[in-house]
């Protein structure tokens, strides 16, 4: 079974993903980079998320021109400490310069830390989609068993079109990383969930237990291995 370490989780070190000299895959139809990042401190006025963000803004038309759009910048609420931030990034299939796109956003004077998470949607996000604003940004990450994650796809869609009625939240997308060799020992597939809700209330509200969604998730959870949340901003870019 895949350990889960809480406390690099909470420092940042457990939210990724992808250990080196990782194998090679066949490249998704819409591919993304998740950059989960420790921040440098910023200069006085200024947080280390807006003083990252504006050296995102300097890239894009870098990034733009390696056939990658950034999609937003997510601020910690609960679960992340302060300096800490994740921004998700989607790329055109096959375009050059992704590579060095990422790199420059993963290092700099702003950046203390940088991890990245190759990934792959799922039923959603389409290609076009892109994160709502206000609200809160919840990122869930999961460990399954590679076998299961057929089901745990099936049964997330079922769950979603109670939830989505029945509360003010939306799924903008769950992705599967990217298996690192550690992956593929124990048989397991990692898949990231990020929900906007309109407040940590509707959040709390959506975990009763009596809907038909979370009918379907406590499916859901019977086939998974490991779990654990943060909840977000999205910050402007």
């Amino acid at each position: 079974m895949s350990k889960i370490d809480r406390r690099n989780w909470l420092a940042g070190a457990g939210a990724l993903l992808l250990a080196p000299g990782l194998a090679a895959a066949a490249e998704p139809d819409t591919p993304y980079d998740y950059l989960f990042l420790d921040l440098e401190t910023a200069p006085a006025g200024m947080t280390p998320a807006r003083a990252y963000a504006e050296a995102v803004k300097a890239q894009l038309p870098a990034i733009a021109a390696a056939g990658g759009v950034v999609l937003g910048l997510f601020t910690p609420q609960i679960g992340w400490v302060a300096r800490q931030a994740a921004l998700l990034v989607r790329w055109t299939p096959g375009g050059k310069g992704r590579e060095a796109a990422v790199g420059g956003l993963m290092r700099g004077k702003t950046v203390r830390l940088g991890q990245r998470g190759r990934l792959a949607p799922t039923s959603r996000p389409e290609a076009v989609d892109r994160p709502r604003p206000g609200g809160i940004y919840v990122h869930r990450w999961f460990v399954v068993e590679a076998k299961n994650v057929p089901e745990f796809l099936s049964l997330s869609v079922e769950g979603w079109r109670d939830f989505e009625t029945r509360f003010d939240a939306h799924i903008f997308g769950l992705f599967t990383a990217e298996r690192s060799p550690t992956d593929r020992r124990d048989g397991v597939t990692r898949l990231l969930l990020i929900t906007r809700y309109k407040d940590h209330g509707v959040w709390e509200t959506s975990r009763d237990p009596t809907t038909a969604a979370m009918a379907a998730f406590g499916r859901r959870q019977a086939i998974t291995r490991d779990t654990w949340n943060a909840s977000t901003l999205l910050a402007p870019i």
